[in-house]
């Protein structure tokens, strides 16, 4: 019976390798359940009534759920949210507070994207004065925002910001606000609000999955290979010095 030789190298290699590529496709795995999951809340929550904003304060899990507000916009106080795609061409989503007047709430709403084809002037946008109707979403983002440097604290509006914080606006102005972002619906007040869900869908996650269990398998393969093609050359090595010492 043939030894198997694969060598010490080979072996630590695949020893650290094989058990991170099988993880990572696990993880992938598990990455496009949650995001199936998401998407079917998504969906659900999305197909529903809208309720009051004052639910929203004794909601246990308010993500994706429609809201029905009636009230007017804050123009003083905007946020452009920078470096946001649309077809290829980069702009800005624009938040503002937004009170209702039957809770007295404030909200900070997305009222979409928009273009920003030229920095060297501000991108411009209104703000509608009068008392308005809108529907709107609780938006909560999966896992926390990474970002390399903190907004900076500045005292001109509109300000450009690079990650939405709700509770950081509410303290700068002496509000008490709600603590999620809110994604306006298609209407008179909005602007592009086509909103994706997700970033990656779980049939990416899943192709992800079968390139790192195929590249596990791949490098086992070739573990085994180098195994017994060493140990079969160890062996026709010994039978050719034996037949010379005869």
């Amino acid at each position: 019976m043939k030894r198997f030789r694969p060598g010490v190298i080979p072996t630590v290699v695949v020893a650290l390798l094989l058990p991170l590529l099988v993880s990572l496709g696990f993880w992938q795995l598990s990455r496009g359940a949650e995001k199936t999951a998401l998407l079917t809340t998504y969906t659900e929550r999305r197909a529903a009534e809208p309720m009051a904003s004052s639910e929203l304060l004794t909601s246990a899990d308010p993500a994706y759920r429609r809201v029905h507000l009636q009230g007017q916009f804050d123009g003083a106080h905007s946020l452009l949210l920078d470096n946001r795609q649309r077809d290829g061409k980069v702009g800005v989503e624009v938040l503002q507070p937004f009170q209702d007047q039957r809770s007295g709430l404030w909200l900070l709403v997305n009222r979409g994207w928009l273009q920003w084809p030229d920095r060297r002037v501000p991108p411009q946008f209104s703000t509608p004065t009068e008392s308005l109707n809108i529907d709107a979403w609780v938006y909560i983002a999966p896992g926390a925002t990474f970002q390399l440097h903190a907004d900076p604290v500045s005292q001109t509006w509109p300000q450009t910001i690079t990650a939405v914080e709700p509770a950081k606006l509410w303290k700068t102005l002496e509000r008490d606000g709600y603590a999620y972002e809110l994604r306006a619906e298609p209407g008179p007040a909005s602007y592009q609000a086509d909103w994706p869900v997700v970033a990656m869908g779980p049939e990416k996650h899943l192709g992800y999955a079968v390139q790192w269990f195929a590249m596990s398998i791949a490098l086992l393969g070739l573990y085994l290979y180098l195994g017994w093609h060493n140990a079969k050359e160890k062996h026709h090595g010994n039978g050719h010095e034996s037949t010379q010492h005869v």
